[in-house]
């Protein structure tokens, strides 16, 4: 289910964040950063235009 792959993403992208806390990324750090960004954003695209769902349920970004 995709909301599923948005909620892992979600926290792949958290548990990355929570080990660099308090610094810069690095550059090729920012560039996985982007490629885990991009597979939330696509999984929460697909929640958004599944039939029958509602915007208010696609998860949110992480902060």
């Amino acid at each position: 289910m995709d909301t599923d792959r948005a909620v892992e993403a979600n926290e792949a992208i958290r548990a990355f964040m929570s080990l660099r806390a308090g610094r810069p990324l690095l550059p090729e750090e920012q560039e996985e950063y982007r490629h885990l960004l991009a597979a939330w954003a696509a999984a929460a695209h697909a929640v958004a235009t599944e039939p029958g769902r509602h915007s208010d349920t696609t998860p949110l970004p992480p902060c």
